[in-house]
């Protein structure tokens, strides 16, 4: 391998280049992936324009899959294997990483934005961050399979009954690979709420019946009809928007489940009357964060076998495909957001 190598490199904010870049070198814990897919997160957005990383130069990319094409002499036999990889490197030191709750972990490092991510041709992964592909399911698929863990994860949070009815509020990309998991894991009905119109013709495409405008239609109100004045059993609020939090409030049934997931960019604010509902509905709130990574609650490893089971389509939600090259014009696409996309992949030809 030569020892350097094409990469999207963040010098400081709003300033990303295609450049050459040094090659990865092993440390004995890793292996070397030849990345073949990696996909822009939302959260890449204002990291690239608004916020940056926690050093300069960083290559950002956080949501990647790739072929393992080398290893430390004891690992050769992992050359060849396909491979998503957890970006989480936990400390192991601290209370949570003690239990295997690796996500809330007090002093963690993080592909992408802590270290070296993959909008690149290569990468070093941790081993112990590795989650092992079928050759049944596509590099563009399985570089989605952390938006896939986070969305199972949120859904497990509350639990999901045969025949329950999930509403969910906020029809972005969590939020509609959430809606095909509950579905493929025997939700009566599903219902997703947004202002965007494209998103919910988006998601009828995927054939979920049931969509709302709520600029348009009371959610709420909707929700209770579509459930004979019941509500739906889970609310997922997947916005991060306090109309948003109203809405799932007044839409959950009575000892209903309420996840709570988006992630808000200013203050969230609770009505007197939705808070009402908490309290007279006698309503479960939970928060989720990040996804299952242990042995006991692996998120991930269920979010490729949900892939091979063909839960998510994934191929439709990858609208637009860019190489490295266009890491730019790939990113002002995302920001500006003039033209409708749900999932945004650089593609390595490699």
């Amino acid at each position: 391998m030569s020892e350097t190598m094409m990469a999207c490199n963040l010098h400081g904010i709003g300033d990303l280049r295609y450049e050459q870049v040094p090659a990865p070198v092993l440390e004995s814990d890793e292996v070397l992936l030849q990345i073949k897919a990696a996909g822009i997160c939302g959260s890449d957005i204002p990291r690239v324009f608004e916020k940056g990383t926690y050093h300069f130069p960083t290559i950002p990319g956080h949501e990647f899959a790739g072929l393992i094409v080398d290893a430390n002499p004891g690992d050769r036999d992992l050359i060849g294997k396909k491979a998503a990889v957890f970006p989480l490197i936990p400390c192991g030191k601290c209370a949570a990483c003690q239990i295997g709750e690796y996500p809330q972990c007090s002093d963690y490092d993080y592909y992408g934005s802590r270290r070296d991510g993959a909008f690149a041709e290569y990468i070093a992964v941790k081993k112990w961050n590795l989650v092992f592909v079928p050759d049944s399911v596509p590099f563009e698929s399985a570089a989605m399979c952390e938006p896939c863990a986070v969305a199972i994860h949120a859904l497990s949070q509350a639990g999901i009954g045969l025949g329950d009815t999930a509403a969910i509020f906020g029809a972005g990309t969590i939020g509609l690979l959430a809606a095909q998991a509950a579905r493929g894991w025997g939700a009566g009905q599903v219902i997703l709420v947004d202002v965007d119109q494209a998103k919910l013709d988006f998601a009828r495409s995927l054939g979920f019946a049931h969509t709302v405008n709520s600029g348009n239609v009371h959610a709420a109100g909707y929700i209770l009809e579509v459930t004979g004045g019941r509500g739906a059993d889970l609310v997922l609020e997947a916005a991060g928007v306090s109309a948003t939090l109203e809405g799932c409030l007044k839409a959950a049934k009575t000892f209903g489940r309420v996840v709570l997931m988006g992630n808000p960019a200013k203050n969230m604010d609770i009505p007197q009357k939705a808070y009402w509902e908490i309290l007279r509905k006698q309503l479960t709130l939970k928060g989720t964060w990040n996804s299952g990574y242990n042995d006991a609650h692996n998120d991930w490893r269920l979010a490729v076998r949900c892939m091979e089971k063909g839960i998510f389509q994934l191929e439709k939600m990858i609208t637009h495909r860019f190489g490295l090259e266009d890491c730019n014009r790939a990113f002002e696409l995302a920001r500006q957001r003039g033209e409708f996309w749900v999932k945004i992949m650089f593609v390595n030809k490699n």
